[in-house]
């Protein structure tokens, strides 16, 4: 009976932790223009990440995953000379197979402004 408890609680520990694991913030990908700016033309970034280790349905260790959204917006602002934000952001993600996991990159697409 006491056995039962340990293995229980110990599980159910183990699923929290598990899945508290796999929790990241909120991005804010392109914070909103100011009442006058000028823009500068368009420009696209990049930026990946990767999931890996294990067997295709188990890609579960994050590589550079959860940066990859504010890698690309930084990527696509330095781009253009003098341009301090995005306006009209789009984002696509495209991703694939790799040895023992997948890539997820992002392309961020805007309009530059200052």
């Amino acid at each position: 009976m006491r056995w039962e408890k340990f293995t229980t609680a110990t599980l159910s520990l183990a699923v929290i932790v598990f899945l508290g694991g796999c929790a990241s913030g909120f991005t804010n990908v392109a914070p909103s223009p100011p009442q006058s700016y000028q823009s500068l033309g368009t420009t696209t970034g990049s930026g990946c990440g990767s999931l890996g280790i294990l067997g295709t349905a188990y890609y579960f260790v994050p590589m550079g995953i959860n940066s990859r959204v504010e890698k690309a917006y930084s990527d696509a602002v330095s781009k253009v000379p003098n341009a301090t934000a995005l306006t009209n952001v789009t984002i696509q993600e495209n991703w694939y197979w790799w040895l023992i996991g997948t890539a997820r990159c992002v392309t961020v697409t805007g309009e530059a402004i200052k």
